[in-house]
């Protein structure tokens, strides 16, 4: 009888893990339209692959993460990425990697990957960091998580999740960033809602905010700062 038991257990989990493997994978960019032609360009869910014969260690690498962001903007930092597109050797591994400067007062503003999770640490400075939940229940806040982190400390923002890092010390500020997708993807919201091109339409804004029209207009007026 316990044989049989186990057996059938077995059994069930045998069927929930090809279940849980049965669904589409994770997109790897925006969007895949749909083409009936065969002969037309065909995007795919990441990049096609390079022919194993011809790969060499130059595909694997990348030098100048030594070499500090320009900060002189708006927002005071900058991002220097290293993912699927400038190292090809990334593709299908699921990993990419950040060097994050901040100018001093420096803010990477506010922003989501849409198909990675973020572990930061910082090498210098201090950082004001957070992130914030998701919409809750009823009757509820978002949420807000946030860490004074100095150098070595560690801290994740879990994927799709609205995030933040601010340089509050005099001096300038340096962290890395490791995200789990080859291509994590990047919406800054301020950039996004008020910087969209075409312009979403100011009543849509005006209603979502709860402000007049002559402040979205403002907004959307204003030069958005790609930090990226």
């Amino acid at each position: 009888m316990a044989l049989k038991s186990f057996v059938l257990i077995i059994a069930i989990l045998a069927v929930v893990t090809s279940i849980s493997h049965a669904s589409d994978p994770s997109p790897l960019q925006d969007f895949c339209v749909a083409i009936n032609d065969s002969m037309t360009t065909v995007f795919v869910n990441g990049k096609v692959c390079k022919d194993p014969k011809v790969v060499t260690a130059d595909d694997f690498f990348k030098s100048g993460l030594n070499i500090a962001g320009n900060t002189s903007n708006n927002v005071g930092s900058a991002v220097t990425a290293v993912n699927v597109n400038n190292l090809p050797g990334l593709n299908t591994l699921g990993i990419s990697l950040a060097r994050i400067d901040y100018a001093p007062y420096g803010l990477n503003p506010p922003h989501t990957h849409p198909r990675g999770t973020e572990v930061l640490t910082v090498l210098e400075g201090t950082l004001y960091v957070g992130f914030v939940l998701s919409n809750p229940g009823p009757n509820m806040k978002n949420k807000l998580f946030t860490k004074i982190l100095h150098p070595g400390d560690v801290f994740v923002f879990p994927i799709g999740l609205i995030h933040f890092q601010f340089n509050v010390g005099k001096t300038k500020a340096v962290a890395f960033a490791g995200l789990s997708s080859q291509n994590p993807g990047v919406i800054t919201i301020a950039n996004a809602v008020f910087g969209s091109d075409p312009s979403i339409n100011n009543d849509v804004l005006a209603k979502a905010f709860q402000v007049e029209k002559k402040v979205v207009n403002y907004l959307q007026s204003q030069f958005w700062w790609d930090n990226n």
